[in-house]
């Protein structure tokens, strides 16, 4: 959900900052877009280059990626490093890396600013598929391991399991999320695929922020998610998400699960209850938070709330408005729509609907 704001933090980087490592806009003729693995000087790192300019490169001890600018300087392949020391300042340059091709992968030399003398740097292609799992199978995972391999690098590491079994904890962004006991190997991957998502944007965000920033813990990717409703075949969740990636603002935003238990397939409103459109979702969501909100922020909700994430709980279908301006995401509270009230809406020969609609 973050990745496209790597973008914008290498567009601003390059605008802000002149060319410290020197070379010419372009990459060499040799160069091509891939993952590598190797040492700079002594220690373990994983690069990823990106013709497209969103190359970044971590140390393995670390796993905060760091971001290059490439260029060319003859026949070399120039990466030029550099991070924002405090927020509101431009990019430092703190790093040089200049590569060639060589047999089995790249090699060259990285240097600080100042240094006496360059470290070498070795790298060879990673090819991620042939890596081992240390995470239980799942279609995310898979994903992640193909189309982003440092992510995968990062990830794919024995998880810490909490609470019984009833939650687990990624140990490097520190992102939590719900387990249910005994369940079906689908919806424990289902679960998991959400984790990772969470896990890789709260490290794409941490490594956004300034060095001053990353130590604050007021700052970065903040997940909080809980269970809303578990029966027999359909299980909910509600994920709130608070961060700060070093921008204008914090910023927030609510998102609903439904989930066929069996399956672990993501299950849409409307399947549950078909006649429950966008139309009439706004219709009775302002029929609903008249009582809770001030004049304001309901004609704000009148004229802006036309999308809602939903989540189920045992009461009813919850309905949060999503896509708010920042300025006004305050005014987004949540209404339960009762499952009487809908049950003219429901799919009632749905096995999931059934459940519920207990008789």
């Amino acid at each position: 959900m973050l990745r496209w704001m790597f973008t914008a933090a290498l567009v601003l980087g390059a605008g802000a900052q002149a060319a410290g490592c020197g070379g010419t806009e372009g990459l060499p003729d040799w160069a091509r877009a891939g993952t590598f693995r190797g040492t700079l000087g002594t220690l373990p790192v994983a690069l990823s280059l990106d013709s497209k300019g969103e190359s970044r490169y971590f140390y393995e001890g670390r796993s905060l990626d760091l971001f290059l600018e490439a260029r060319r300087s003859g026949n070399a392949l120039v990466l030029e490093e550099s991070v924002r020391r405090d927020l509101g300042g431009d990019p430092v340059v703190t790093g040089c890396f200049s590569l060639m091709p060589a047999p089995g992968g790249l090699k060259g030399t990285w240097q600080a600013p100042g240094a006496s003398a360059p470290l070498e740097v070795t790298l060879a292609p990673l090819d991620a598929a042939r890596l081992p799992l240390r995470l239980p199978l799942s279609p995310g995972l898979s994903v992640l391991r193909r189309d982003d391999p440092l992510a995968f690098l990062k990830l794919n590491r024995a998880w810490v399991t909490l609470l019984g079994g009833r939650a687990v904890r990624e140990p490097l962004s520190g992102v939590t999320y719900p387990r249910v006991p005994g369940a079906s190997s689908a919806l424990n991957a289902a679960l998991q695929d959400r984790q990772l998502r969470h896990a890789a944007d709260a490290l794409d965000c941490r490594a956004m922020l300034p060095e001053s920033a990353q130590k604050d813990p007021e700052n970065g990717y903040t997940l909080s998610s809980a269970i809303t409703l578990s029966n027999a075949r359909v299980l909910s969740l509600r994920e709130d998400v608070n961060y700060y990636c070093g921008g204008a603002h914090p910023d927030n935003w609510t998102e609903g699960v439904i989930l066929d238990r069996m399956t672990g397939r993501a299950v849409p409103l409307t399947t549950l209850f078909p006649k429950l459109n966008a139309a009439r979702q706004k219709a009775l969501y302002l029929s609903g938070v008249k009582a809770k909100v001030d004049a304001e922020c309901l004609d704000v909700l009148r004229e802006d709330a036309d999308e809602f994430t939903a989540h189920l709980s045992a009461t009813g279908v919850n309905l949060t408005p999503s896509g708010l301006p920042h300025v006004v995401a305050a005014c987004a509270e949540t209404v339960t729509l009762p499952y009487a009230t809908l049950r003219g809406d429901a799919n009632l020969g749905s096995p999931l609907v059934k459940t519920l609609y207990p008789k």
